[in-house]
């Protein structure tokens, strides 16, 4: 797979810094049982990275030292872990909000039967990948079958209580299928609410809108057909300044499942360390103690896909966007 990073780091972008953390984003593994052609982390069922019950404990060390408000939970399929659900309960004890990444089919897995109640009981929040409300489009991007399976997946969620009950938030993610910027987060949202009800008889609570990264697998197609400068045009050209105040890199730190530490998961991706002192390499040991407000945030060319438009983040759109 083609490295893109050479083209990014040649891309100037602000420069920003860290504020308060407010989000651990830990990847417990690269690990899936589908292979996306957005996903940034090349994602896929032959990965075999995978966090140790070690570095989980570690995880929930820093959680219960630096009193970090929330954490979240990403992969792969992160349920596949097998601390997973030990990392969960350990989180939620010390009073910390949890979120799952979730991709829906993976509530079909052999394993994950009781997977819906485990999390409803824990009162994790689910972020469930939904790139698009109409069959064949999700089935051309993840393959024939995934679009059923995500709709067994939230009528699962939903038979708990996910969107139904405040304590049981449910949330999508939309990407777009190919180089384009999403679409107006609201009336997006609208249509999924309007279609995934009245023919499948779903609900949730919010849904997010990302911009895919020019990195990994989507990067690598775009080098392959041609489009990838054209798609950074488009990322710098609708960039806003506006955007760079509510980044999720100010307030979240990425850790990988070896426990070092990135400034978001896409720098994860494209094997951008956190560099803290004279250490070129952070590891989340090194930050049980460490002041890290007010370090400067590695960035290259990916970022404009964060502050383009109406922004992207872990949490949707980062401004409503004009329509």
């Amino acid at each position: 797979m083609r490295d893109t990073l050479p083209l990014l780091e040649k891309i100037p972008f602000p420069a920003i810094r860290r504020r308060k953390l407010e989000t651990l984003q830990v990847n417990v593994g690269y690990r899936c049982n589908q292979s996306c052609f957005h996903c940034h982390v090349n994602a896929g069922p032959n990965r075999t990275e995978e966090m140790t019950g070690d570095i989980a404990d570690l995880v929930l060390e820093f959680l219960r030292r630096r009193q970090t408000p929330t954490l979240d939970i990403t992969g792969g399929a992160p349920e596949l872990n097998r601390h997973f659900r030990g990392l969960v309960c350990g989180a939620r004890k010390l009073g910390t909000r949890v979120m799952d990444r979730c991709n829906l089919t993976i509530l079909d897995q052999p394993g994950q039967e009781d997977l819906a109640e485990f999390l409803a009981s824990e009162r994790v929040e689910v972020v469930a990948s939904m790139p698009c409300y109409l069959q064949l489009n999700v089935d051309r991007q993840r393959g024939k079958g995934v679009f059923d399976g995500s709709i067994r997946g939230l009528r699962r969620l939903n038979a708990v209580g996910y969107g139904r009950e405040p304590e049981l938030v449910l949330n999508l993610v939309y990407n777009p299928q190919g180089p384009s910027l999403p679409p107006a987060q609201a009336s997006l949202e609208a249509d999924y609410k309007r279609v995934l009800g009245e023919q499948y008889g779903v609900v949730f609570n919010k849904l997010f809108v990302l911009a895919n990264m020019p990195i990994q697998r989507f990067g690598t197609t775009l080098i392959k057909t041609g489009e990838f400068g054209a798609y950074l045009d488009l990322l710098q050209d609708a960039h806003l300044d506006a955007n760079l105040d509510g980044v999720m890199c100010r307030s979240l730190i990425s850790v990988d499942w070896r426990g070092y530490v990135y400034d978001c998961d896409f720098n994860q991706m494209l094997a951008l360390p956190m560099a803290l002192g004279k250490r070129p390499r952070a590891h989340l040991l090194d930050l049980l103690n460490a002041l890290i407000e007010g370090n400067p945030i590695r960035v290259a060319g990916h970022c404009f896909g964060c502050t383009a438009g109406q922004g992207s983040s872990c949490g949707g759109a980062l401004k409503e966007a004009a329509e």
